[in-house]
C-alpha cells in the first residue's frame, strides 16, 4: 500500500508515541517499524575530527513539525550523491534528527461495495505504519562541514535541491569558521 500524503502528518501537534513493552502481550505497539534511515554519518569523519574543515552548512527547521523517516532517507542519499560526484573526501555529513515517533493509522475500507474491513471505532488504536522525527523550530536537520569554499557551495546547492522534500519551511546558514568547529558526538 502507498504511503499516505506528509500533510497526514506533518503539520499535526503530536506528542512523542515511543511506547513499547518488553512484554508484548503489555504492549500497545506489538510491532516497531524499522528505521528506513541507512547512515547518520558519512564522509571525511577524521578530518572533521582533526578540525582541518574550515566551511559549514546546516538546514534548519523554520517551524515544528514531523519529519517521515523516508523522507530523511530520500534527502540523505541525495545529498551523499552529489556530495561523492562533486567533492569526494573533502566533507562530513550528518543527519541530525532521530525518528523516534511512531505513526499510526486506524485502515477502513474506502470505495463503494462491501465495507467489510472497517470496524469502525472497535479497534481505534491503529496499526504502525511507520517512524517520523519530531523537530522543533530552529533545529538543524543536516550538517555538512567542507574543507574548502567549493565543496561547501555544492554541499549548500544539494541542500537547496532537498527542501522540497521536507514538509516544513526551511532555511541553509552557509558559513565559514575561523575557530575549531565543535565536534558532536559520533557513535561507531
Amino acid at each position: 500500500m502507498a504511503l499516505r500524503k506528509a500533510s497526514a502528518y506533518s503539520k499535526k501537534r503530536a506528542r512523542p508515541f515511543t511506547r513499547r513493552s518488553r512484554s508484548k502481550k503489555k504492549a500497545y505497539i506489538k510491532t516497531v517499524p524499522t528505521i528506513k534511515i541507512a547512515k547518520f554519518h558519512m564522509g571525511n569523519l577524521k578530518a572533521f575530527q582533526e578540525g582541518k574543515h574550515t566551511y559549514m552548512v546546516k538546514l534548519i527547521a523554520d517551524e515544528r513539525v514531523q519529519i517521515r523517516d523516508n523522507s530523511l532517507e530520500a534527502c540523505r542519499m541525495y545529498v551523499n550523491k552529489m556530495l561523492d560526484k562533486n567533492a569526494l573526501g573533502q566533507y562530513y555529513f550528518a543527519v541530525n534528527v532521530y525518528p523516534h515517533h511512531i505513526l499510526r493509522e486506524n485502515k477502513t475500507a474506502a470505495g463503494a461495495g462491501a465495507d467489510r474491513l472497517s470496524s469502525g471505532m472497535k479497534h481505534s488504536y491503529g496499526i504502525t505504519i511507520g517512524r517520523a522525527a519530531i523537530v522543533n523550530a530552529g533545529k538543524d536537520v543536516f550538517f555538512i562541514s567542507c574543507e574548502n569554499e567549493k565543496s561547501a557551495r555544492v554541499a549548500r546547492d544539494a541542500l537547496q535541491d532537498i527542501k522540497a522534500k521536507l514538509p516544513c519551511r526551511s532555511r541553509i546558514l552557509f558559513q565559514k569558521v575561523q575557530s575549531k568547529i565543535p565536534v558532536p558526538a559520533v557513535q561507531k
